[in-house]
């Protein structure tokens, strides 16, 4: 069986990649895996990186990832964003998947206005720490991912091989996490940006921010969220993790994370300088 697990927007911050800040879960499943340590995306954007790490194309005709498996005969099943939403969002079924694609019912809120600010008014903003139990659906988009735990535990005993794929929002923007995470990443323990300057050369914008240098108060804030949103990721990609585990699956089950691309904006003062090539890839 093959587990293929993607994030969105997720830069090499963890462990195994010489980041400080630790990630329990993830770095116990790279301890086991193969770690690559120069994976690099075909784009800095979601649906041409995903459309390319999906075929390992440019564009044309081809047969998808999850179309190969499934004409070798395995089931194939798709939990949250693996290809990047198109306009009939079929995900490519029927082609690619034996069933249609599961997408969190919540997630259709996360550009809506769910983030209480100061004034007890509903917005929507960037920085979105939320009580789980306020928004609409009373849940997050990549906890209702748990889907997939349900999938491993019904094929458990099936004949036929599976390819289960699971996409995580997150740390996509707007960085909408449990608020209790955020206890984890104190605003006074974050630091900016090593290297806040943009690359020399480049030409100035004449616009306002947020494409101009990024207040330095907001810019500990951008990254005490991301850093969040990274751990809280870190404890739904644990708890597929613990369920190959617990269900005796582990040994015969290839797991793939990895992400679409990586997200720059918070490590630069300068919001301009938002995508990255360079990502991470654990086999």
């Amino acid at each position: 069986n093959v587990n293929f697990i993607i994030a969105d927007d997720m830069r090499p911050t963890l462990g195994y990649y010489r980041d400080p800040v630790v990630k329990q879960d993830i770095d116990h499943l790279a301890s086991k895996r193969n770690v690559f340590l120069n994976a690099y995306a075909q784009q800095a954007v979601c649906a041409p990186s995903r459309t390319s790490l999906l075929t390992s194309l440019h564009a044309g005709i081809y047969t998808t990832l999850p179309q190969c498996f499934k004409s070798k005969g395995y089931t194939t099943m798709p939990v949250g964003k693996v290809f990047h939403p198109a306009a009939n969002h079929s995900d490519d079924y029927p082609y690619s998947w034996s069933v249609p694609p599961y997408h969190p019912p919540s997630f259709k809120y996360d550009n809506r206005k769910v983030c209480k600010g100061i004034d007890g008014q509903l917005h929507v903003n960037l920085l979105c720490s939320v009580n789980v139990s306020e928004p609409p659906l009373g849940t997050l988009p990549d906890m209702e991912s748990t889907e997939a735990v349900r999938l491993l535990k019904s094929t458990r005993d099936s004949e036929k091989h599976l390819f289960l794929a699971v996409g995580f929002h997150k740390p996509h923007i707007p960085f909408r996490i449990p608020q209790e995470v955020l206890k984890l990443y104190p605003l006074d323990k974050m630091t900016l940006a090593s290297d806040p300057d943009g690359p020399k050369g480049l030409p100035t914008l004449n616009v306002s921010f947020p494409y101009e240098p990024i207040p330095k108060e907001f810019q500990l804030q951008i990254r005490q969220h991301y850093y969040v949103s990274v751990m809280y990721l870190d404890s739904q990609v644990g708890m597929l993790s613990n369920t190959l585990d617990d269900l005796g699956l582990a040994k015969d089950n290839d797991v793939v994370f990895t992400s679409d691309h990586v997200t720059c904006f918070l490590f630069r003062a300068n919001m301009l300088h938002t995508m990255a090539n360079n990502t991470f890839y654990v086999v």
